[in-house]
C-alpha cells in the first residue's frame, strides 16, 4: 500500500510514531516507512548516548536531563533528513516523509521535536505530526518480556506509562491507532489517518 497524497503545506511531512517502550515504534514507524513512498525510517533509540543506554540497561529510569539532549539530536537528524530529500527529490511529483519512531512521552517533548532546527535549514522545510500507538499495559509487559537484543529493562515500564503524557488529538497534530491490532491493519490505518490530516 502506498500514500499518493497529503495535505501537508509543507514540501515534507515529518511522521513520529510514539508510545512506550513495547508498543512497537520500530516495527511499525519502518513499515509505515515503506508504505509512505519508500521514506526514510529514524530509530530515536540509535541516537541515544551510551551514558542513557546503559542506564536504562540497568533499570535506571532517564530524567529529562538525560532526555533533552537525546531529543535536541533527534530533532537535528529529522530536519536534515527533510532538508536531504528536498535535495535529491521533488515534492511537486509525491508527497515527500520522514518516518521516526521515538516515545515523545510528554508534550513538551513533542514540542521540541516538531520545530524545524535553524542551525541545519533554511525556512521551514516540514510539519510534523504524531502516531500514538496506544497499547495496554498488560500486553506490553508480556511483549518486553519476549523481547531479546535492547537494552531496555522491562523493569522501567511502570515509570515511562507513568511519565506518558498521551496527546490531546484535538490540540496536537496526533492521531492515535489501536497497536492490539494485527501489524499490517496498524500499518494501514496510520497511513489513512496521516493522509487525511
Amino acid at each position: 500500500m502506498r500514500v499518493e497524497n497529503s495535505i501537508s503545506t509543507y514540501p515534507v511531512r515529518v511522521v513520529i510514531v510514539m508510545g512506550v517502550s513495547g508498543s512497537g515504534k520500530t516495527t511499525i514507524g519502518s513499515l509505515l516507512a515503506q508504505a509512505l513512498n519508500n521514506a526514510p525510517f529514524i530509530d530515536a533509540d540509535s541516537l541515544h548516548p551510551p551514558e542513557n543506554v546503559q542506564k536504562m540497561a540497568h533499570g535506571i529510569a532517564l530524567t529529562d536531563g538525560d532526555r533533552w539532549p537525546w531529543l535536541m539530536r533527534v530533532r537535528s537528524q529529522l530536519d536534515i533528513e527533510a532538508t536531504n530529500l528536498l535535495k535529491t527529490q521533488d515534492s511537486h511529483t509525491q508527497p515527500l516523509y520522514v518516518v521516526c519512531g521515538c516515545s515523545a512521552l510528554k508534550r513538551s517533548y513533542r514540542e521540541l521535536l516538531a520545530r524545524n532546527n535553524a542551525e541545519h535549514s533554511t525556512g521551514q522545510t516540514h510539519d510534523t505530526m504524531f502516531v500514538y500507538i496506544k497499547v495496554g499495559r498488560e500486553e506490553l509487559a508480556r511483549r518486553l518480556a519476549q523481547r531479546k537484543d535492547h537494552f531496555f529493562d522491562p523493569v522501567l515500564l511502570d515509570t515511562q506509562l507513568s511519565t506518558l503524557e498521551r496527546p490531546d488529538t484535538a490540540r496536537e497534530a496526533a492521531v492515535v491507532v489501536d497497536g492490539m491490532q494485527p501489524v499490517e491493519q496498524v500499518v494501514k490505518e496510520a497511513c489513512e489517518r496521516i493522509w487525511s490530516k
